[in-house]
């Protein structure tokens, strides 16, 4: 998903614009600030807008008297979409800034190449967007060694239940579809998901009928989906972050007929429906958030504040970045330190209501150590749709604000 672009860079200039100035003030304080770095894919669209979610939350802390009294300072990073980058990004925000916290990455490969190295330096970091099972998997083996790295947004193991789970409501309960292909792109985050997919489904009552995995370097999906519609299901399934726009043009303008539903990344961007020229019409994705409805009191307030900022609505890492900087400086507060021992300890009680929900880490016993608790009463995800060039939110019931409807060519026979 992370491709170069300048038109995302008025969100880096701006991010950094506010970080300086946040920061001269703290400066001739008597106490020194509490720095955050934030390691992001600034040319993309889910990079762009963490740090500048991190930086929103850091302003509204510091309007409130920072932490004891200490001014919260970001420090943002441009990894250029590379492990390499990022991994001396990291570096020099150890050893240079003298970070207290790292937020870091959406790309589940950079924080696995990270990992590493929090563990290594010592230093709380925590991932706003990587689903990978295999962040947690260290965590889980060796608590001792990996204990300094959190997973901040949902394991791709549990966005397979969420996806399953909706669609026992929304596919099965509500259109009595029965068949299903999954489709995803060959990448570190699917190999978990397309597992679960593999399981959950037919709990959820959809046989699966085929499993493609695609390059994600793929320019043309008229062969896959001629491979699809050969196998006639009533629903592909998807997991896809890296490509969206093409897929989605091509679905269209080759009238697939056969509805999507699962993963689609991309489709999170505010800019969703103009990058497609408007073929996202109908197409849904597992969310956290969206700016149009409140999963919780807090969401539709910072996507206010972050377009006010920012002139665009924020993609999910603006999110979970602005969640995760309440969650350190909670830590932070409650550990009366920046120790980064006791800020684990701290972490590891977070309880907090944010943008996406009530969060809440896994423990030390459980198999995803330190992932997001998934359920009702935590982060249970949320679906939407692209109808008439908004996000509608169908699922789950308690905030849905519309009902599932597919374009005329792609509507299932049932």
């Amino acid at each position: 998903m992370a491709g170069p672009g300048p038109k995302f860079a008025y969100l880096w200039t701006a991010a950094l614009g506010i970080a300086v100035s946040s920061g001269s003030p703290a400066s001739a304080q008597s106490k020194e600030p509490i720095k955050i770095g934030v390691i992001a894919e600034i040319q993309s669209i889910a990079g762009a807008a963490t740090p500048g979610g991190a930086q929103i939350a850091a302003d509204e802390i510091n309007a409130k008297g920072g932490i004891d009294g200490r001014k919260i300072e970001i420090v943002s990073y441009d990894n250029k979409s590379s492990s390499a980058d990022s991994v001396r990004a990291f570096q020099r925000a150890v050893s240079d800034d003298k970070v207290s916290a790292v937020i870091a990455s959406y790309i589940s490969e950079v924080v696995l190449a990270l990992e590493p190295w929090a563990a290594r330096l010592h230093m709380p970091m925590i991932t706003p967007g990587a689903a990978s099972n295999e962040i947690t998997r260290p965590i889980h083996s060796d608590y001792d060694k990996n204990k300094y790295t959190f997973h901040g947004y949902l394991t791709s193991a549990v966005q397979a239940l969420a996806v399953c789970d909706a669609a026992k409501d929304l596919l099965v309960d509500g259109m009595k579809m029965k068949t299903a292909v999954i489709m995803s792109e060959d990448a570190a985050w699917t190999k978990p998901l397309d597992v679960g997919y593999e399981e959950c489904l037919p709990k959820a009552g959809l046989k699966v009928l085929d499993h493609i995995r695609f390059s994600p370097d793929t320019t043309d999906f008229t062969p896959i989906f001629n491979q699809i519609e050969a196998k006639k299901p009533d629903v592909i399934v998807t997991g896809i972050s890296h490509v969206g726009v093409q897929p989605t043009v091509q679905w269209k303008n080759q009238q697939v007929p056969i509805p999507i539903f699962g993963i689609s990344a991309q489709a999170l961007s505010p800019t969703f429906w103009s990058d497609t020229n408007g073929a996202a019409e109908g197409i849904p994705s597992l969310a956290v958030a969206t700016s149009t409805t409140a999963v919780t009191p807090k969401t539709k307030p910072f996507a206010a504040a972050f377009k006010a900022r920012f002139g665009t609505e924020p993609a999910y890492t603006g999110y979970t970045a602005y969640d995760d900087v309440y969650i350190l400086a909670d830590a932070i507060k409650r550990a009366g330190s920046t120790d980064p021992d006791k800020m684990v300890a701290e972490l590891e009680k977070t309880d907090y209501v944010g943008t996406i929900g009530r969060i809440q880490f896994y423990g030390r016993d459980d198999q995803f150590t330190h992932g997001l608790k998934y359920g009702p009463d935590n982060i249970s995800g949320m679906v939407f749709q692209w109808q008439d060039g908004k996000q509608v939110t169908l699922w789950p019931a308690k905030i849905a604000e519309g009902k599932l409807k597919y374009p005329a060519f792609a509507r299932p026979t049932n």
